[in-house]
């Protein structure tokens, strides 16, 4: 294909392909050369120009297909408008030859089509140049058109619209020829005709102004009778015709000529009186519709109104939401007269239609057009014009399209719409209400319904609504209207709480529950009321039942008694009860089981955790008579006829749908059931009944399959009205069909169908349930039956019980497992019933067969079936001849292995596909084309590698049926695309083309993807386009690099705003995965594809485009969408985009874009701003309530965005905040940040921190909750991450705090009265985050804040809670929880640094500063605390511990609602247990005088400030001990077993509680004192430390392992000294050891606390040195520790050979001299123990240091030759040895040897180990100063060396001298002996320096000089005698001394005249050297 790429033709390489080859070559040439042709040089193209129009011609001559025809046209078109276009006229002429020309040959049509196409392309690009050919061409389409087949009326329709495109005003005086041939074409039998005459029209309404002026009557009958028969495209085109020309008509584009009644321009009642004439009459004469008016019938199709329903939403839409808003009045008048019409609501069906119609306009254009204002203003006005409806027949209509709609814009609205409900002059609640007394049971269900959404919207007006309603209910029994009324909106409201996350009181489920019975009880008081009050009370009992198990347990028994009551209680008595009784007594029993089955029906649904096997049985006693009263039912129908038919079908609509929810052996071989199943499927009396197939099948056939079925079953936009096509013989659903229907969960209004058809649909899921557990006989008989019934019906009634029988057969195969069908005597009746499906007209019933077929080959599981139903179907295919027999078997052709695993036989393989290659080429069947097509793409699927071979064979068919298929078949399209899609699947990772060997083959097969995508993109249906978006999107995932996005992406963006959901749908599936790795690339791609965009497809999207880039345009579609899956992707595709590009350069332009989205609320006002004079009332108290306000910017790009885009603008900015935490650190570092901007142009997080604050301000005081909840979380990431950046303008200060008034300002609205308990809950979060942040210095600041959480703990203690009263318990317990933790996180600071006592009124705000917030409150806080802590601790008991639970609840929560509690406590403990700790330990675990006197049972909010009774009072010391174990229980219970999704900061507070505690002396000595609890301890943070790795926890654990042994070591001294006190001070030898082992030194593993530590202590050794375990390091254990000691010093051993593994890997270590000093202090403190001078241990603790000993002389050898030892360290520790231990451990031999070969190694050293040899000679000093058993030995044997380094040292120069004062050092302890003063003193002397050279000697010098002559002043009087002769007899040294005398004094003397110059004369020498030794 590389060779087409070129600007001509290459037709050598053309010719040398086969046919098919060459129709793909030149189609991929023509695609090329039309993206090649405006981007090529205009003088090139016009050198080429007459060779392309050459080539171009012979394609054009050539037969092209409908693609290829298409691209010629174009390029044609372009050549000569980029070119010359002169020569365009001779071309135009040649092609109306070729339309005039009679060649009837099969090459002959293709060509005259491609002519037709030609010449609408020219027209469009050249225009008015080709004008003067204009008439005659149009004239010769024209002539054309009449004797032309469908593809040619297509194709010239098509090309006249594009010529009126291109010629504009040039074609009006041709408009007229053109409409008449339109109008022809609009009513065509072919469907695609239709549509593109829709598509003329359309363009010529631009510039024909009569369409819409004169001709506009009879152009809206046309589009009437187009709807007629229609399919969804014709009813989209046409709708869209209509409505664009109706919207013209009242708001012209252009100034018209006035009409005959001299206006211009049609009113907007004009306009709907001649919709609202085809919605009632249809597109019929006068008189037809005036014979079905005299004869009370409706001939009107459900075609049209559902098409002149679509032209209204055209309509309205077209005209825009500011035209809507002035409007809105008038045209409600106008709906609600539709609605009211008697025509349009003649039949219960009509009128379901109608009001689906209706709701459809009004949610389309009230609910996607007006922004969240208007919505409220139409809200108001809705709701006025409804209740205007005086009528009462015609009322009810008006009023459930009413109220359906105002529940849909209030659910919409959330919380926004409380302006709506608190507006006194709409009274909207009221009135809503009112509407419950209607006499029309649809109009109280739509109220009550109504009601349901108000309180899904607004929580806080649930209980509200209930406690009204049911005040009326119980004020109102006697009234039928108002128990069916209120009853009913009570049980909505209640079923609403479900989709309420903060619920209802638990009283009011009693109240409801009470309500139930006492209708119950009264229903047989007064007949004329029975049946409400039954209906009724049922109904409030099912919805309580939806509350969940959290409120059903507390009332299953009396539920339990209720269903016991309304069933006899044996089935003998239900025999008494059919002998009495009339028709209305059976009307009422009957009602009132039905509904007590669906009350069970709701327990199985909703409450599964209670079903156990104790209440299952007791449900089984009535369950039994009421299976057992469906066998009597004909009887009574028989006895009372019709008057009980209706609630006969109800009631066994509940037995059937209970009975499938159960356990099937509960009812197993229940034959009377089965009877019923069998007559309600196949019975004779519902032979008449209408067909439900549109309804029962598709859920039982394969979703794949259902694409054949048509477009009616996919989800599109217009689904809700498309629907009531799907059952045209059956009725539209309603409401009032079901009232059971209101407890239904889901948020859109429920439509149940009729009883009949839902009882077909209930029993057809039964039958599949029931079938599998009846014995064997009856099923085949039931079976046989089945297809004997089938086989002798005709028509209609066949087909009806056809659909019935094969849908529960389906069912059956669908819900049973292998082997659990039965023997092979039920295959035979299974596979007549379903082959004869198969052949049925239906289409949904033929793809029900097959996939029947499928579960049934799956359930049978053996080869030979396969291929017996493989040839079975093969042979069919052979013989059969009409289309539906092939379709369905090729179908199931394909579908038998889709169950079994796919195909694995390349026999089976090749036999499907020579049947569905054959059949797919079949031209004369387009619907058997489209099956076999659809099959072969189910082949492809199923066979996966085994179909590769077949791929290249594949493409081919599937290339050359895109080229030549006729495009009024878009059906085969969609199967070829189908197929398509599963061939790129197929191939996979292959289509990449790694290997070398099968590069050419597969690029040519990838080749073959991009024609066969590219085709499809250029087809006009918008199915098919979707197709060609998920191949190129299926391929993009295979072979990246070979899907262009320059060409891919501007696809996209084009149909992003598609009138086709599908559409929308692929196209943002395929961003979606495009943005997960080229994210910038589509982005910018998007962008350029606005500047080419020509000028009249500049849609408001584009502009978005423009402005903001395409991350804008999916924020403006995410606002239109109400598609949930779609606006997932939507959402997904921003995710990925943002986490692409957010931290990479756009940082500014998406938060920019956050800002603006946050920013579009068509509200301008500050959503909470006091006024002036509020403001000035409060300005003594608070100075920031006017600065900043929320305020939306005008001019953006975005208008009146709903709340729920805004919010996730919000999350996308926190996702920023996250992103930017990974990123670079100069996101959080404002001097950084600053300083790399002035050099770089990128941007960073931190210098947007203003817009950051903003965006969360306006967040948080918006009116929707939502919203608010998000900027609260926004403004807690901000304060999180920015709270410790400083300000570099202003040191000490930090960036955050010039925004403390947004914060202050944001938080406010969160503790008003009336804020929900979620918002106040997160506020509170944010306060104490702001709080403890330490951003504000001033305390007067922080007191703004800080009042907040105040009020909200005054409101605590004050129990005046008003949420109480409208949430659920629950939500108290959050809000009260969440305000104690967050005074829990503002105490944890304050607490940590309490405040000096003599502290001043300083305003910082540190832990001092906080301290002072904190303390006023802190007794009433740290009552709470504990009290929460100890409802937390009950709360986390097990379960087999739940009877011990406090019956009434805990402090915070209530026994109803401890599962809701539960979640709530475990958010909330730590912070509050950390805060706790450190108030005790501020107090010292001193109780104070207010303190609680009871902690079993805390004080509560309620009885705060009340104390028990003294006789129940605990001392002091018990209560502190309480508390001291509630701390310890729960942070053990917690460390325990930490869960994975738990929080680390959870950990962390535990184990600093921990910290705490154990800093106070009280609790250590309670901990020493119990060494269980110790142990305990010890083990529980083992198991922290082995499984969390974080450095931070690991040195809590270990510091809290410290606290716990010095509690130990405490208590043990605290004994000691307790003996010794009692036995005297003579006595002290003989004190025995109170230490663990006491004198058998036995540890026993899990109850020792030295083992446990020990074991911790290792556990952490190994995890950071694995190299001191044996087994870890590979090597066995060292021999030089003795394996056996007394068992006094069993631990020793082990201690010892850990710390000397530490430091001999340490010494390896460089840099780590922290750790080894701790190294070397343990092993010192373990050779200093006292088992020396223990007389049983100390023989073996002497042979183990030794050991130990030697093992450390060991160590200087290097192990690895590159390995360099650190001695200084080594020696330190021998010398530790030598003054530690004894002097028997040192002296041995080779000991001794070993130890003075190191020292004198050590001051051997020369460079670079310098600090080895100085650090020696101090180590030395100490060895030397030591007992003399250890120092002699080593001075005498290291003395000579030192000597001699002294000596060479006198010859060293200065500069290289070794630290000699050192040595001086070492020599002056043993000094005394006069031979060595003999020594030494000339030694001494040489080091001295004269008066001439001190001065300028080096600073080494001079130190020396000073050393030694200090010595000297000490030795000279010690040894007089030899300092004498040494003078006398050494002159030279004499004479040395006294010179450095002289000018030692002299140095003083210069020294301290220097400093005290004034007083020089009067000081003197503090030192008087002496001069004169004799």
């Amino acid at each position: 294909m590389e060779r087409a790429h070129s600007l001509l033709l290459n037709e050598e390489a053309c010719s040398q392909l086969a046919e098919h080859q060459r129709a793909e070559f030149v189609f991929e040439w023509l695609s090329h050369l039309k993206k090649l042709l405006p981007a090529a040089d205009r003088a090139d193209i016009k050198q080429n120009q007459r060779r392309l129009v050459d080539q171009l011609s012979s394609v054009l001559i050539g037969s092209p297909g409908p693609p290829t025809r298409w691209v010629l046209a174009h390029c044609l078109a372009l050549l000569y408008r980029l070119g010359d276009p002169v020569p365009a006229s001779l071309l135009v002429e040649r092609c109306n030859d070729i339309i005039r020309s009679k060649d009837d040959s099969p090459s002959g049509l293709p060509t005259r089509l491609a002519a037709v196409a030609c010449l609408g392309s020219l027209y469009e690009q050249l225009g008015r140049m080709l004008v003067g050919s204009f008439r005659e061409t149009l004239a010769n389409l024209l002539k054309a058109m009449k004797s032309a087949e469908s593809q040619g009326r297509y194709e010239i329709m098509l090309s006249m619209e594009r010529i009126l495109r291109g010629l504009g005003v040039s074609a009006v005086p041709c408009h007229r020829d053109v409409y008449k041939a339109a109008r022809a074409c609009l009513t065509d039998r072919s469907m695609a005709v239709r549509c593109a005459a829709a598509k003329c029209l359309l363009e010529l309404q631009r510039e024909a102004v009569f369409l819409w002026t004169t001709e506009l009557e009879n152009v809206a009958t046309l589009c009437f009778r187009a709807f007629e028969g229609s399919n969804y495209d014709v009813r989209v085109a046409v709708a869209k015709l209509l409505g664009t020309l109706l919207a013209t008509a009242v708001e012209p584009r252009q100034p018209a000529a006035p009409r005959q009644g001299g206006r211009s321009r049609s009113s907007l009642e004009e306009v709907m009186d001649l919709l609202w004439g085809g919605f009632l009459r249809g597109g019929a004469g006068f008189l037809r519709a005036s014979g079905d008016m005299l004869k009370g019938t409706s001939s009107v199709s459900k075609d049209v109104r559902i098409g002149v329903t679509q032209a209204c939403v055209v309509l309205v839409s077209t005209l825009g939401g500011s035209w809507l808003e002035g409007n809105l009045p008038a045209l409600l008048s106008l709906l609600m007269e539709l609605a009211s019409h008697g025509r349009a609501t003649q039949t219960p069906a009509d009128a379901a239609v109608t009001r689906r119609c209706v709701s459809f306009i009004l949610r389309s254009s009230l609910g996607s057009l007006l922004s969240e204002k208007a919505q409220t203003n139409a809200a108001k006005q809705l709701w006025t014009r409804a209740v205007s409806a005086a009528d009462v027949s015609a009322s009810q209509h008006v009023l459930v399209c009413c109220l359906l709609e105002l529940g849909s814009l209030v659910q919409g609205l959330g919380s926004t719409a409380a302006p709506l409900l608190t507006d006194s002059s709409t009274a909207l609640l009221d009135t809503v209400i009112s509407v419950l007394l209607h006499p029309v049971a649809s109009a109280r269900l739509a109220a009550a319904w109504c009601l349901r959404c108000v309180a899904m919207a607004m929580p806080s007006q649930c209980s509200l609504l209930l406690e009204r309603c049911a005040e009326r209910l119980a004020a109102l029994k006697s009234s039928p209207e108002a128990v069916a009324g209120y009853g009913a909106a009570v049980a909505a409201v209640v079923a609403g709480v479900q989709q309420c996350p903060l619920g209802i009181p638990h009283t009011k489920g009693k109240v409801v529950l009470g309500l139930a019975e006492d209708l119950l009880r009264s229903a047989t008081q007064n007949s004329r009321i029975s049946l409400q009050r039954t209906q009724a009370g049922w109904l409030l009992v099912s919805a309580l039942i939806t509350l969940g198990p959290a409120v059903v347990e507390h009332h299953l028994p009396r539920l339990l008694l209720l269903w016991r009551c309304v069933f006899p209680p044996s089935l003998r008595e239900q025999e008494m009860e059919l002998r009495r009784g009339d028709y209305f007594t059976w009307q009422v029993t009957l009602e009132g089981r039905a509904g007590a089955l669906c009350a069970m029906k709701n327990l199985l649904l909703h409450c599964k955790e209670l079903l156990t096997d104790d209440i299952i049985s007791r449900l089984l006693t009535p369950l039994a008579c009421a299976v057992a009263l469906l066998t009597k039912l004909p009887a009574l129908l028989r006895s009372y006829g019709s008057s009980v038919r209706c609630w006969s079908v109800v009631y066994r609509l509940r037995v059937y749908e209970l009975l499938a929810l159960l356990p099937p052996d509960t009812y197993q071989g229940d034959t009377p059931l089965c009877v019923c199943l069998v007559s309600d499927l196949s019975g004779q009396d519902n032979l008449n009944q209408p067909c439900s197939e549109l309804t029962l099948l598709p859920p039982l056939c394969n979703h794949d399959d259902l694409l054949l079925v048509g477009p009616a079953l996919l989800d599109t936009d217009h689904r809700y009205i498309e629907e009531q096509l799907l059952g045209s013989s059956v009725g539209g659903a309603s409401l009032d069909h079901d009232p059971f229907s209101l407890c239904a969960s889901g948020l859109e209004a429920p439509a149940p169908l009729p009883p009949a058809v839902a009882l077909t649909a209930a029993a057809v899921r039964l039958f599949g349930v029931v079938f599998p557990h009846i014995i064997t006989a009856q099923r085949v008989q039931i079976l046989e039956q089945f297809v004997q019934t089938v086989n002798q019906l005709k028509g209609q009634r066949q087909q009806t019980v056809q659909t019935h029988v094969c849908a529960a057969l389906c069912s059956l195969l669908k819900v049973s497992t292998r082997g659990s069908l039965g023997p092979e005597e039920l295959r035979v009746p299974a596979l007549s019933l379903l082959l004869g499906a198969l052949e049925s007209e239906s289409r949904l019933l033929r793809c029900l067969a097959a996939e029947g077929l499928s579960r049934l080959l799956q359930l049978v599981g053996e080869p030979a079936f396969t291929v017996s139903l493989i040839t079975a179907c093969v042979s069919r295919l052979k013989t059969a001849r009409d289309a539906a027999t092939r379709s369905g078997h090729a179908l199931a052709l394909a579908a038998l292995q889709r169950h079994t695993g796919g195909i694995s036989s390349p026999q089976n393989l090749n036999t499907c596909l020579g049947v569905l290659f054959t059949l797919s080429q079949d031209n004369t069947s387009p619907e058997v084309q489209t099956w076999s097509l659809h099959a072969l793409s189910l082949v492809v699927d199923l066979s996966g590698g085994l179909y590769r071979c077949h791929a290249e064979a594949s493409f081919t068919l599937v290339l050359r049926l895109l080229l030549a298929a006729p495009p009024t078949h878009p059906e085969v399209h969609h199967s070829l695309g189908r197929c398509l899609h599963a061939l790129i699947t197929s191939l996979g990772p292959d289509l990449q083309a790694l290997h070398p060997d099968l590069g050419s083959a597969v690029a040519g097969l990838r080749s073959s993807c991009l024609v066969g995508c590219g085709v499809m993109q250029a087809s006009p249906d918008c199915l098919v386009q979707a197709e060609a978006i998920s191949c190129l999107q299926q391929l993009h995932m295979f072979s990246p690099p070979h899907v262009n996005l320059a060409c891919l992406v501007p696809a996209l963006c084009v149909n992003l705003c598609s009138s086709y959901l599908c559409l929308r749908r692929a196209v943002v599936a395929c961003l979606r995965q495009l943005a997960q790795r080229e994210a910038l690339e589509v982005s910018e791609h998007a962008v350029a594809l606005v500047k080419d965009l020509p000028r009249r497809d500049n849609t408001q999207l584009d502009v978005t485009i423009k402005e903001v880039g395409l991350e804008g345009a999916l924020f403006t579609l995410l606002d239109r969408e109400s598609d949930p899956g779609l606006r997932r992707d939507i959402q997904e595709t921003l995710v990925h985009m943002m986490a692409s590009s957010a931290t990479t350069g756009k940082l500014g332009h998406w938060l920019k874009l956050c800002k603006d989205v946050l920013s579009a609320s068509a509200d301008s006002r500050a959503p909470v701003e006091a006024s002036q004079d509020d403001e000035e009332a409060e300005s003594g108290r608070d100075d920031d309530s006017s600065v900043f306000r929320a305020r939306s910017e005008s001019g953006g790009p975005f208008t009146a965005l709903r709340w729920a885009t805004r919010r996730f603008a919000m999350e996308c900015v926190c996702r920023i905040v996250a992103q930017c935490e990974s990123a670079d650190p100069a996101h959080f570092d404002m001097a950084l940040a600053q300083e790399r901007r002035l050099h770089e142009s990128t941007d960073f997080l931190v210098l947007h921190l203003g817009d950051l604050v903003r965006m969360a301000f306006m967040a948080a005081t918006d009116h929707s909750d939502q919203l608010r909840l998000a900027g609260l979380q926004t403004l807690l990431v901000i304060i999180r991450r920015f709270s410790a950046i400083p300000e570099p303008e202003f040191p000490g200060h930090v960036i955050l705090e010039q925004y403390q008034a947004n914060v202050g300002a944001a938080l406010r609205p969160a503790f008003t009265a009336d804020a929900p308990p979620d918002v106040t809950a997160k506020a509170c979060q944010v306060c104490s985050a702001w709080i403890a942040s330490g951003v504000v210095s001033d305390l007067r600041d922080l007191r703004r804040v800080h009042q907040l959480l105040a009020s909200s703990l005054a409101k605590i203690q004050a129990g005046k809670d008003t949420s109480s009263h409208l949430y659920n318990e629950a939500a108290a317990t959050m809000e009260t929880l969440a305000v104690l933790k967050a005074w829990a996180e503002v105490g944890v600071p304050s607490l940590h640094s309490p405040a000096p006592a003599n502290e001043g009124s300083g305003s910082g705000s540190g832990g001092a500063g906080l301290l002072k917030l904190v303390q006023s409150d802190l007794s009433t806080l740290s009552r709470l605390w504990l009290a929460a802590l100890q409802d937390y601790a009950l709360l986390t008991l097990p379960q087999e511990y739940a009877s011990q639970l406090p019956a009434a609840g805990g402090s915070f929560y209530t026994a109803e609602t401890v599962n809701q509690a539960r979640a709530h406590y475990s958010s909330s403990w730590a912070p509050i247990l950390h805060a706790t700790s450190l108030w005790l330990h501020s107090t010292g675990f001193v109780m104070s005088e207010d303190g609680p006197a009871n902690l079993s049972r805390p004080a509560t909010p309620t009885s705060m400030g009340q104390h028990g009774s003294v006789g129940g009072a605990k001392s002091p010391e018990d209560v502190s001990s309480d508390r001291l174990h509630l701390i310890l229980g729960i942070s053990v219970e917690f460390l325990c077993s930490p869960h994975s999704e738990d929080q680390m900061e959870n950990i962390t507070s535990c184990l600093r509680a921990l910290q705490a505690l154990l800093d106070v002396s009280w609790p250590r000595a309670k901990v020493g004192n119990d060494q269980a609890l110790s142990v305990e301890l010890l083990s529980v943070l083992h198991r922290l430390m082995v499984t969390r790795e974080a450095a931070a926890v690991q040195l809590a654990v270990l510091d809290l392992v410290r606290q716990i042994v010095t509690a130990a070591q405490e208590h043990v001294k605290e004994k000691r000294h307790s003996a010794e006190v009692d036995d005297g001070a003579a006595e002290k030898e003989t004190l025995p050891e109170f230490g663990e082992g006491r004198d058998t030194g036995g540890l026993i593993p899990g109850r020792s606390l030295v083992f446990a530590a020990l074991e911790l202590c290792l556990c952490v050794l190994l995890r950071k040195l694995p190299q001191l375990s044996p087994r870890l390091a590979g090597s066995s254990c060292s021999g030089n520790v003795p394996r056996t000691t007394p068992s006094l010093v069993s631990i020793l051993p082990t201690v010892l050979y850990l710390l000397l593994g530490v430091l001999r890997e340490l010494v390896h270590l460089p840099g780590l001299s922290l750790l080894v000093q701790a190294s070397l202090q343990a092993l010192k403190a373990v050779l200093s123990s006292p088992m020396s001078r223990q007389e049983k241990s100390r023989g073996a603790w002497t042979l183990l240091l030794r050991s130990a000993l030697n093992t450390l002389l060991g160590y200087w050898e290097p192990g690895d030759p590159g390995c360099v030892v650190d001695q200084v360290s080594l020696l330190t520790a021998l010398t530790v040895f030598l003054l530690s231990t004894a002097p028997d451990v040192c002296t041995v031999q080779p000991l001794h040897a070993l130890s003075l070969q190191r020292f004198t190694a050590a001051m051997d050293a020369k460079d670079p180990l310098v600090s080895t040899a100085v650090r020696c000679y101090q180590l030395l000093a100490s060895v030397f100063q030591a007992q003399s058993a250890v120092a002699v030995p080593y001075i005498q044997a290291l003395g000579p060396h030192l000597v001699r380094h002294l000596q060479v040292l006198n010859q060293t120069p200065p500069q290289q001298r070794l630290h000699p004062e050192l040595l001086l050092q070492q020599t002056r302890d043993y000094t005394q002996s006069p031979q060595l003063a003999a020594i030494l003193l000339p030694i001494l002397i040489s080091f001295l320096l004269d008066e001439n050279t001190l001065g300028s000697a080096p600073a080494a010098s001079r130190s020396l000089h000073e050393a030694a002559l200090k010595d000297l002043m000490r030795l000279g009087p010690q040894h007089s005698a030899v300092f004498r002769s040494l003078m006398a007899s050494s002159p030279h040294l004499k004479a040395r001394l006294e010179a450095a005398v002289r000018g030692n004094q002299e140095s003083l003397s210069a020294k301290s005249s220097s400093n005290t110059p004034t007083a020089s004369s009067k000081s003197s020498p503090s030192i008087t050297l002496k001069t004169n030794f004799l």
